[in-house]
């Protein structure tokens, strides 16, 4: 047998064996089960009032932002919403 024969048996082996495998977790159907798509997210965030409001900031206070956020374990909108209230209520 020929050595491009023998690297032609190998990819044939290797391919059988992808094909025999099942998908990855990462790709699956049931990965993307905690996950909302955007349209669900929307009416979630609609119902309790919220609206997307842009804005631009420097990136030191947003670096600033998200380690308060990290540091608190809660996400940057709540950071973020709980500033400009105490902000604009003093």
């Amino acid at each position: 047998m020929k050595r491009t024969d023998l690297e032609k048996n190998k990819a044939i082996k290797i391919m059988e064996k992808m094909k025999k495998n099942g998908t990855p977790d990462r790709f699956s159907t049931d990965s993307a089960n905690g996950l909302l798509d955007r349209r669900e997210q929307r009416k979630l965030d609609q119902a309790l009032g919220l609206i997307s409001f842009p804005v631009k900031i420097r990136q030191a206070l947003a670096d600033e932002i998200r380690a308060q956020a990290s540091a608190q374990n809660t996400g940057v909108n709540e950071i973020v919403g709980a500033l400009l209230e105490k902000a604009l209520k003093g």
